[in-house]
């Protein structure tokens, strides 16, 4: 894992490189997901089918072997090991709390005038579910995307996940009965982004996709945006950590690799004002990777898209983590929420040392469905706001259409929209 210091020559460039990190070269795929797209868009289930062939190495006989039965879900519920079981509705419970803490309300302002100016709030009616598979299965991703969009009042839930091979996983199922899913399909990849936007025979058109994937799944939702709405288009995970020597060099090694472990190409990057924190944290890394059932896939990780940055003081640490801009940040220093009112930009922040990556990713509450590679400059974490839509009201009474009148017109006037114009008058002359 490489280790560089604020003060090196090569400092800025590889930085740089750390900034790069999330460029996903889309224009490399994007013919491909564009033909998935168009030859779904032409010919529905045939061409989903012609797709789980190519890409899942396995072959559905009609259209009904894509639909996830609920039989199987409730199934899979009932197998689990009661601890388990008790594990994901404790997660469900407290996802499902803070979700509801979230939820805007409809409103109306009485102006003294009688005017009335307001909101209303509601659901999308269909919402797309994307749960990655693969080289491994995310029933936490599930409760994630699922439970806001119960939250928010969504009617119609549908899920789609990847099955190679023709196999799903258990404990996604037993996560889809706990959350009263009642449509899953076993298709994935581009083909099925490409289903949820424009729907074929048997898989309904939704009008919001959320959840993360592979780039074929990140390009395809960038290409559907605007048939539906979307939740954002995530990369590789990735964690930041700004730490002092008041930090665990433990809790920090294995923090990293939390990460490192989803992925080849996901990011594990500290920041320390601690030379000796820095080297013992690379030591400490190397010693738990043996013990890693992932090893490989970390190792490579750590290796390739690793770094630990050495700075004289915490404000150069905050400087150049809001730069980064990362997924997760853990912030293990001596006073930790200190250092909380400079943070601008991350997607979700963990504070002490009792607050590792892993316990947001599956426990806490708060959504782990999170903008990587910098974006956490502009996006936010999943939410019910993904499943939701404003509507403004407006209501001008007779008083009203007399005070303000007038000055619409004048604006009307001015944009040479005489139409407008002539609307807003002949109701206060």
């Amino acid at each position: 894992m490489k280790i560089f210091s604020i003060d090196d020559k090569e400092f800025q460039e590889n930085f740089d490189e750390l900034l790069n990190r999330g460029k996903m070269d889309i224009q490399k795929v994007s013919n491909i997901v564009e033909d998935i797209i168009n030859d779904i868009k032409k010919d529905g289930n045939i061409a989903i089918i012609k797709s789980i062939e190519k890409f899942d190495n396995w072959q559905p006989k009609s259209s009904n072997d894509l639909i996830i039965n609920q039989k199987d879900m409730k199934s899979a519920y009932k197998k689990l090991d009661s601890k388990l079981k008790d594990a994901l509705h404790l997660a469900y419970n407290r996802i499902e709390s803070f979700h509801k803490k979230q939820m805007p309300s409809s409103w109306l302002d009485y102006e003294d005038n009688g005017n009335i100016l307001g909101q209303k709030v509601t659901a999308v009616d269909r919402a797309g579910l994307y749960i990655p598979g693969g080289k491994a299965a995310y029933p936490s991703s599930l409760l994630m995307n699922a439970i806001p969009a119960i939250v928010a009042g969504v009617k119609e839930i549908v899920v789609c996940t990847p099955t190679p091979n023709n196999e799903i996983n258990e404990l996604l199922l037993a996560a889809m009965h706990i959350c009263n899913i009642k449509q899953a399909f076993k298709v994935g990849g581009a083909s099925a982004i490409a289903a949820l936007a424009y729907g074929s025979e048997t898989i309904p058109k939704v009008d919001v996709i959320t959840g993360p994937g592979n780039i074929f799944v990140a390009t395809a939702k960038k290409m559907v945006y605007g048939e539906v709405n979307i939740d954002m288009i995530a990369g590789p995970s990735e964690i930041g950590i700004i730490s002092d020597s008041s930090a665990n060099a433990k809790y920090l090694a294995i923090d990293l690799l939390s990460q490192a472990e989803h992925d080849e190409m996901a990011s594990s990057i500290m920041i320390t004002t601690d030379k000796n924190i820095a080297y013992q944290t690379r030591e400490y890394i190397y010693s738990y990777l043996k013990r890693l059932s992932r090893e490989d896939i970390a190792r490579k990780s750590i290796e390739k898209r690793g770094a630990i940055i050495i700075v004289n003081d915490l404000n150069k640490a905050i400087e150049l983590m809001n730069k980064i801009a990362p997924e997760h940040l853990e912030i293990m220093t001596l006073k930790p929420f200190e250092l909380l009112p400079y943070i601008k930009h991350a997607g979700a922040i963990f504070l002490g040392n009792n607050t590792p990556e892993p316990i947001g990713d599956y426990i806490a509450g708060p959504n782990h469905t999170l903008p990587t590679g910098g974006t956490a400059r502009f996006y936010s974490p999943l939410s019910v706001d993904n499943f939701i839509k404003k509507s403004s009201i407006i209501s001008i009474s007779d008083n009203g259409i007399k005070e303000i009148g007038e000055a619409c017109a004048i604006l009307a006037k001015t944009e040479g929209l005489t139409a407008h114009q002539k609307s807003v008058q002949i109701r206060y002359k």
